[in-house]
């Protein structure tokens, strides 16, 4: 199924604490002078325009990025520096108008000497891809299954790697598929760091997930949730998490200290947060 198009979603709350995680991972290992390899199974199409017709028929930016400004939130300096970075010609206060996805966001950490795997397989955001990151030679684009190309590039030549799994789940088996490819991967090369995103639309799904990274084997997984709503109270995407495998230190200190703050700023009734460590060390 290939019907999923992330322009209709980009800038919501989903993608803000997917895209902290990355944030702040990256960060991390830049911190030395080793080179890494990022690596994107699902990259889609690098950059959106929250003034295309997709972006505006939701409007699900206005109910995430739209409400956060840069100077309420000095602890995601980062973060807001890489916006900010697209959306140059915009006016102090004016809302963004791009936003940029997983591998564009990766590219503002990446050294020369540093590469980037993208894959994507929806033949559009494909394209749109290839264009956003054609001029930069560590990025490389490929039209291929991520979750079997991972397994290509690990254990990578830097022993140094930073994975990011978010695919749309519109295959349910994807719950499933995304614990093997990453257990896979982590057999190859234990020594890299695994995020996955998952959306919360059926809790049953996602505490099976959890069972199943639980019972892998692997050690040392951090979860990260924020919950806009109460399970169950509307159709559709409630709440949107983060699983980390090897997440570096201190990135459970910061997360505990900004889920509070994003559910205050943009939940409602019912509104939660999870910050806890699913398997130690």
């Amino acid at each position: 199924m290939l019907s999923y198009r992330h322009s209709f979603h980009a800038g919501n709350f989903a993608d803000i604490i997917k895209h902290i995680v990355l944030v702040e991972s990256l960060g991390h290992l830049v911190k030395k002078e080793t080179p890494f390899d990022y690596i994107d199974s699902h990259a889609g199409a690098g950059l959106f325009d929250f003034t295309h017709e997709h972006s505006v028929k939701l409007g699900e930016h206005h109910r995430g990025i739209g409400k956060l400004r840069a100077e309420d939130w000095p602890e995601l300096a980062a973060y807001f520096k890489i916006l900010s970075s697209y959306n140059k010609d915009q006016d102090a206060g004016e809302e963004l108008r791009f936003y940029p996805g997983s591998p564009l966001i990766a590219s503002h950490f990446m050294r020369g000497y540093d590469n980037a795997w993208l894959y994507e397989l929806h033949p559009t955001d494909f394209d749109l891809l290839v264009k956003n990151t054609n001029s930069d030679k560590r990025m490389h684009v490929m039209k291929e299954d991520g979750l079997k190309g991972i397994l290509a590039h690990v254990p990578p030549v830097s022993r140094r790697a930073f994975v990011l799994m978010d695919p749309s789940y519109e295959i349910k088996s994807d719950y499933e598929n995304v614990v093997a490819s990453i257990h896979a991967a982590y057999k190859k090369f234990p020594q890299g760091v695994y995020a996955l995103w998952y959306p919360v639309i059926d809790r049953a799904r996602v505490l099976k997930l959890e069972q199943r990274f639980i019972d892998s084997g692997m050690k040392d997984i951090q979860r990260f949730e924020l919950g806009l709503l109460a399970d169950g109270v509307v159709r559709g995407m409630t709440s949107s998490g983060m699983i980390v495998v090897n997440p570096h230190w201190g990135l459970f200190d910061k997360m505990s200290q900004l889920l509070p703050k994003l559910v205050e700023t943009l939940g409602e009734d019912g509104a939660f947060f999870k910050c806890d460590v699913l398997v130690d060390e």
